[in-house]
């Protein structure tokens, strides 16, 4: 068969199997709209976990951007990582112990404060519509190479789908949804990467293939740091960044982590704080599959990029150049006039610009392997971008349904009343969506460090106060979480939208860049929140006790409405 029947048959399977286990486990309840009913075994929410975190960046941008990157790239493998590991261990055991559906239900209970709750809010939707963005771009990506349409047009069919089965089943159908598309992701983004390793070291293990040798007994990454001498690009294995700003990138992607509202929720899924704990550690081993093969399947694309257009006569590019080039993600300008592909470091000589995003999707076609394994890669991008999709729409909606309209504006709303509330806000959601994902403000990987920049500017602080400080109040909750939001909003605009006069690299604060600013803003909202606390009265002794008792290692009842 050819490709484009492959992919359709591939694409129409996993989204046929999708739509399937939603309607098998559509919602009745809003108790299982929000939290899948609180009885989701370890196992299946570490599965649906590990789909949840590693969305269209980790699958698809990820590795592109290590590509390009090299060494500096690192820093998304390190702060992701490092941050579910924080989120499991400091977290989400306490927080699955307090039972409740939201990060804002969490905030607004603890800091016993409508006011917190409705700032709760406002960051949740802010960090999740930009986390979105990433995901609507990376289904925008897909469709437009494999199934041949625009990327607008992949765009709304991605749209489409997510709408389906996020709104019909809720966190029920989503978890279900994951725990099959965990299955489907891990198996295109492994299956390649095996096929390449054998084909360019003989050694069938990714993760020792890109340290090993190839045919003429060169180690790969000495032949792709030679490349890019030759061509004037920085050496792959060494580092441009600044130490400061590796430093501060990192721990913001990490506390950023902490602090996702659509992977804190998985853990309120499971019966009790235990199961929390085991399904924490279920996620990590399944996400250290996808995260240990990145780098290598970096090297493995880069080093057969560079081999098999640099130099080449423009009529004679490999038919995967041509495949590409009719999406616009990459493009050659002849600028000397040669007919020749020039892929230099030099700007000004460079001929080829190419989208870092497509790496992992064209990698299985430039090393020429079988049209089912491509179509297989297409089939992983999608199930990545819609599982992290449907996560983070179900938190916008309960968002919406739960914390303002039922905690808020209408308490005495009935249970079939919020559920329709809830999935109505899931559809207008998915518009936002679909907008910021034919409108995006960077590459995937980098319109998602932002969202986690976001992230670990408003919540980790208040969420880890609000676990470990019984003298942590309101005042300085509040306070905190605006002082950071608006300090990393203020610096995400000016640097990465031009607002405020603009802005350029050279301009940035101490060297610091926009991704790694959400660093800067969690240490100003943390200050700032106990500065003002040690000002302002003690929280009531309920909430102390609340406190106390979170901290207890005991066994927790189901999650509360």
């Amino acid at each position: 068969m050819d490709l484009q029947t492959w992919t359709w048959v591939l694409v129409g399977i996993t989204f046929a199997l999708y739509i399937g286990i939603a309607i098998w486990s559509r919602a009745g309840s809003t108790k299982e709209f929000y939290v899948a009913g609180g009885g989701v075994s370890p196992l299946a929410n570490g599965l649906a976990t590990a789909a949840d975190w590693m969305s269209a960046a980790s699958f698809i941008s990820m590795a592109g951007i290590i590509s390009f990157s090299g060494y500096d790239g690192s820093v998304y493998l390190m702060g992701w990582t490092g941050g579910y590991v924080l989120l499991a261990l400091l977290l989400a055991p306490y927080l699955r112990k307090f039972g409740k559906f939201t990060v804002p239900d969490f905030i607004g209970d603890r800091y016993y404060s409508n006011v917190a709750r409705t700032v709760a809010v406002f960051c949740a939707l802010l960090v999740s519509f930009t986390y979105v963005a990433g995901q609507m771009r990376g289904v925008g990506l897909v469709f437009s190479r494999f199934l041949e349409v625009d990327i607008n047009t992949g765009v709304i069919i991605g749209m489409i789908i997510v709408l389906f089965y996020a709104v019909l089943g809720g966190m029920k159908g989503i978890t279900y949804t994951q725990v099959a598309q965990y299955c489907v992701l891990i198996f295109a983004f492994m299956v390649p990467a095996i096929f390449i390793s054998i084909q360019m070291t003989g050694n069938p293990i990714p993760q020792l293939g890109f340290g090993g040798t190839d045919e003429t007994g060169m180690y790969l990454l000495d032949k792709l740091d030679g490349l890019h001498r030759d061509l004037g690009f920085a050496e792959y294995t060494s580092g441009s960044k600044s130490t400061l700003d590796v430093f501060f990138i990192t721990a913001a992607l990490m506390v950023g982590t902490a602090g996702l509202p659509h992977v804190i929720v998985r853990f309120f899924t499971v019966k009790k704080v235990a199961d929390a704990r085991v399904s924490a550690g279920w996620a990590l081993l399944f996400i250290a599959i996808l995260y240990t093969t990145a780098p290598a399947i970096a090297v493995f694309s880069r080093t057969n990029m560079i081999e098999t257009v640099h130099n080449v006569e423009y009529d004679q590019l490999p038919e995967w150049f041509g495949n590409w080039e009719t999406t616009g993600l990459i493009a050659f300008e002849d600028k000397n006039g040669d007919g020749k592909v020039q892929y230099v470091g030099d700007e000004s000589l460079n001929e080829l610009t190419v989208d870092r995003d497509i790496m992992v999707l064209a990698n299985p076609e430039i090393a020429k392997l079988p049209n089912w394994v491509i179509a297989l890669v297409a089939a992983g991008g999608l199930a990545a971008a819609l599982s992290t999709a449907a996560g983070l729409l179900l938190v916008i909606s309960a968002s919406v349904s739960h914390d303002l309209i039922k905690k808020m504006m209408k308490p005495d709303i009935s249970e079939k009343g919020e559920l329709v509330a809830a999935r109505l806000s899931a559809v207008a959601a998915v518009c936002v969506a679909g907008y910021f994902g034919i409108n995006p403000p960077d590459f995937v990987a980098a319109t998602v460090a932002l969202a986690f920049g976001l992230a670990a500017a408003s919540f980790f602080p208040a969420i880890v106060l609000g676990i470990f400080s019984k003298r942590m109040n309101k005042e300085g909750a509040i306070a905190g979480m605006v002082v950071g939001i608006l300090s990393m909003l203020f610096y995400m605009l000016k640097f990465k939208f031009d607002w405020f006069g603009g802005g350029t690299k050279e301009d940035w604060w101490f060297g610091i860049s926009p991704e790694g600013f959400g660093t800067v803003a969690m240490i100003s909202n943390f200050v700032v929140s106990m500065v003002i606390s040690k000002f302002t009265p003690a929280p009531p002794k309920e909430v102390q006790e609340i406190v106390e008792n979170i901290r207890i290692p005991s066994g927790a009842g189901e999650a509360t409405h």
